[in-house]
């Protein structure tokens, strides 16, 4: 999914984003404002994820969310 899909689709994306990451408060995901670089900092600064694996989960999530 390319980032103008996922800026169109955030709304409908949060919750399932907030679901699959518990961790992401309701103010993380406001910050992402379907940005896909911002959701994969998040990642890493919640997680501890290196870059490629808040990549990785990022484009495993958008898989399952096509």
């Amino acid at each position: 999914m390319n980032e103008d899909i996922f800026k169109g689709k955030w709304k409908e994306l949060k919750g399932s984003v907030k679901e699959k990451w518990g961790d992401l408060t309701d103010d993380d995901v406001t910050k992402v404002e379907g940005q896909s670089e911002k959701l994969v900092g998040i990642l890493q600064e919640k997680y501890g994820y290196s870059k490629d694996k808040a990549q990785e989960e990022y484009n495993q999530f958008m898989d399952n969310h096509k």
